[in-house]
């Protein structure tokens, strides 16, 4: 299996003040399938109190660096995005996550890209912001603008993983049994159609014809599975021997 684009996503905390944020964040990573971790200046950090917070991380605790500088974290990065909450006086490339993502699993495809979180009360500086390429602002209300920082990473992250896993099938059931056959879908319909005359069920403007195209357009949109057709051809018969039967006593 070929490398995701995910490995080379790198999440950089600048100057975090509190663990259990870190802890969050790493939690998102691991929820989110992001495994570097790059830490600017930490307040504290301890990677048994981390495991304790956020539970079976403490390889990716363990793994994550820890650097003196924002400049240091990004050295040899080759893509930089950073996060605000709001627009800065200066002018700046600001986007939105979802415009974003296409644009960081491409430049994930070639080389590092960082994803940089500031302090929790403030934010990136000025002097970080100057170091992202594009900088995200996620849209909230104008009265709570704020996002603590798993929740700012776990929204980035999670428009990074769509665009990453968006042809990807959605995983069956224990139990699917595949596509139906059209002989399938064709005893489901004869069945259907018996059950509905047995029971007298074509009365008035209910035509026959009219009735069971429609049923066939229903079902066809449903798109059922081999053992949901087989219920549905249990189903017809069903009503078929209980009202033929109902007819004999």
């Amino acid at each position: 299996m070929g490398q995701s684009p995910l490995d080379n996503i790198i999440i950089v905390l600048d100057n975090p003040k509190h663990l259990v944020n870190i802890a969050g964040v790493i939690r998102v990573m691991m929820n989110m399938g992001v495994s570097q971790l790059r830490l600017v200046n930490p307040t504290t950090y301890d990677v048994h109190r981390i495991d304790g917070i956020a539970h079976r991380s403490r390889r990716l605790a363990e793994e994550a660096q820890i650097y003196p500088t924002l400049t240091d974290a990004l050295s040899d990065t080759a893509f930089v995005v950073g996060t605000t909450a709001r627009p800065r006086t200066a002018q700046r490339n600001y986007t939105t996550p979802r415009k974003i993502a296409p644009i960081i699993t491409k430049k994930a495809c070639r080389g590092p890209v960082a994803l940089v979180f500031g302090k929790e009360d403030r934010g990136l500086t000025n002097e970080g912001l100057d170091l992202c390429h594009q900088l995200v602002i996620i849209p909230t209300t104008a009265d709570h603008p704020s996002l603590n920082l798993a929740q700012a990473c776990l929204v980035l992250c999670y428009e990074i993983q769509l665009t990453c896993h968006e042809e990807l099938p959605y995983p069956k059931g224990k139990r699917h049994t595949g596509p139906a056959s059209h002989r399938d879908l064709e005893e489901m319909h004869y069945a259907l159609k018996e059950g509905l005359h047995s029971m007298g069920f074509f009365k008035g403007d209910r035509h026959p014809e009219s009735v069971l195209r429609m049923l066939r357009t229903l079902l066809s949109r449903a798109e059922p599975d081999l053992r949901e057709t087989r219920l549905m051809r249990a189903l017809g018969f069903e009503m078929s021997k209980q009202f033929n039967r109902s007819k004999e006593t």
